[in-house]
C-alpha cells in the first residue's frame, strides 16, 4: 500500500482510455467513480508522503517544558564559555598547531578554514566566512531556518523537532543526512542560541540522546558532534561574518573526510551564499523553526562574552594565500590523493552521477577500507611480535 502512489501515475493513460470506451456503452459513471477514487487516494498518499520524509516514521510534536525537563542541562553556560574561548584562536599566529586548508573568495563572499593538528580523532575545523551586504539578523535566521534549508541543501533528508525547553532555551531535534554510497547518517542534536553585545549571536550544538529518537538499523547514529558559531557585523562595512568551530565523527574514514572537506567545501559555501541571497529577498521569515528560535533565544551573560572587535580583523578583512605543498611529497601519496580527489568530486557533486562514477566511488571506498584494515592488522602483528 505504501508504494501505491508510485504506481498510480502509470495507470492514468490506461484508465482514461477505458473510461471513454466504457462511456460509449453506458458504463461511464461507474468508471468515473473508480477513477475519482483512485485520484483521491493518490492525492492523499502523496500528501502523507510529503509530510513525513521518512516512510513509517511517527509524527513528533514539539512540546514546551519547564526548566526541570530532561534537556534543560544538556547545554550550559560553561559550553558557551568554552565556545567563546575556542573562537578566539588565531591559527595564523599558531602555525605549528593549525593547518591552513583553504582560502577563497569573490565579490559576495570570502571563506577561510584551518584544521587543528593537535586533535586526536575526527578533524576539528575553525572557519571564517564573510558575507557582503548582509546583516547579522538575516544570517542568523538563515542558519537556523530548518524549513528553508530543505529547499537548498541536497544532503538533508529529513529534520524533526523533538522537544523544546523554554526555561533554558534548549531545543532538541533529529536530522537525517544522505551520503552517497553510504548509509544515511542520523543526528540527534541539542542546541541553544544567545544574543550577545554589539548585536553578536552565538549558537552551540552537541549530540544527545532522546526517547523520541530510538536507534534504527537503517541509519548510522552520529555519536560525536560538537559545533558552534558566532555571527557579528564587520566594523565599518555592510558585511557580517560567521566564525565557526566544528567537529563530528560520522563514521567516514578520517583521511577521506579531510580531503572531502578541502575539495568540496568551497562549492558548498558558494551554494549556501546563493541560497542566502534568495532568503534575504523575502526576509523576515515566519517559518516554525525561526519563530521558535526567536522565542527561545537568551541573552549571553556579559561576564562570559569576550569582545571580538579587534581580534577578528585579520581573518575578516583579508584572505591569506594557501601554502604550497612540500616538494618532498612521495609519488605514492600524490597518486593516492589523486584517486581520493576523484572519489570526493563524485561524492560531493550536486548533479546526478553516472553509473560509472558511482562504481568508481564504491571501489574507492572499498579499497580505502581494505587498506585501513590491513594497516591495523599489520600494526597489531608488529606489536604482538615486539611483546
Amino acid at each position: 500500500m505504501e508504494k501505491l502512489h508510485l504506481l498510480i501515475p502509470r495507470w492514468h493513460g490506461e484508465v482514461a482510455h477505458e473510461f471513454w470506451r466504457a462511456s460509449s456503452h453506458g458504463g461511464g459513471w461507474a468508471t468515473a467513480a473508480a477513477l475519482l477514487f483512485l485520484a483521491l487516494l493518490h492525492f492523499l498518499l502523496r500528501r502523507r508522503w510529503r509530510r513525513s520524509s521518512v516512510v513509517g516514521a511517527p509524527a513528533v510534536k514539539a512540546t514546551d517544558h519547564t526548566s526541570t525537563s530532561s534537556i534543560a542541562n544538556i547545554i550550559t553556560e560553561d559550553d558557551l564559555r568554552e565556545l567563546i574561548i575556542s573562537l578566539q584562536v588565531h591559527p595564523a599566529k599558531q602555525g605549528e598547531d593549525w593547518e591552513h586548508v583553504i582560502s577563497k573568495g569573490n565579490d559576495n563572499i570570502s571563506y577561510e578554514a584551518w584544521r587543528d593538528k593537535k586533535t586526536v580523532g575526527p578533524p576539528r575545523y575553525l572557519s571564517v566566512t564573510t558575507f557582503e551586504r548582509c546583516s547579522p539578523e538575516i544570517l542568523r535566521d538563515f542558519y537556523m531556518d530548518s524549513e528553508f534549508r530543505k529547499e537548498w541543501d541536497n544532503t538533508l533528508f529529513s529534520q524533526d523537532q523533538l522537544e523544546v525547553d523554554v526555561g533554558s532555551g534548549t531545543e532538541v531535534g533529529r536530522t537525517i543526512k544522505k551520503f552517497p554510497f553510504l548509509t544515511p547518517r542520523e543526528y540527534v542534536l541539542a542546541w541553544r542560541v544567545w544574543e550577545g553585545q554589539d548585536n553578536n549571536f552565538y549558537c552551540y550544538i552537541k549530540e544527545c540522546e532522546h526517547t523520541l529518537a530510538p536507534h534504527q538499523k537503517k541509519y548510522v547514529r552520529v555519536n560525536h558532534f560538537r559545533s558552534g558559531w558566532c555571527i557579528r557585523k564587520v566594523p565599518g562595512t555592510d558585511a557580517c561574518e560567521i566564525r565557526l568551530v566544528h567537529e563530528e565523527a560520522n563514521g567516514m574514514n578520517v583521511e577521506m573526510a579531510k580531503l572531502a572537506f578541502a575539495k568540496g567545501i568551497w562549492s558548498y559555501v558558494c551554494k549556501m551564499d546563493r541560497a542566502l541571497r534568495r532568503y534575504s529577498s523575502f526576509y523576515p521569515s515566519n517559518s516554525c523553526s525561526i519563530l521558535t528560535m526567536r522565542r527561545l533565544i537568551k541573552k549571553a551573560p556579559p561576564s562570559l562574552e569576550i569582545s571580538t572587535r579587534d581580534k577578528h580583523l585579520e581573518t575578516s578583512n583579508g584572505i591569506s594565500v594557501i601554502t604550497k605543498p612540500k616538494r618532498g611529497e612521495k609519488a605514492g601519496k600524490l597518486i593516492a590523493k589523486g584517486i581520493l580527489l576523484v572519489g570526493t568530486i563524485v561524492c560531493l557533486s550536486q548533479a546526478g552521477s553516472s553509473v560509472g562514477a558511482q562504481v568508481a566511488m564504491a571501489c574507492i571506498l572499498k579499497k580505502l577500507t581494505n587498506n585501513n584494515n590491513n594497516n591495523v592488522r599489520s600494526s597489531k602483528g608488529k606489536n604482538n611480535k615486539t611483546v
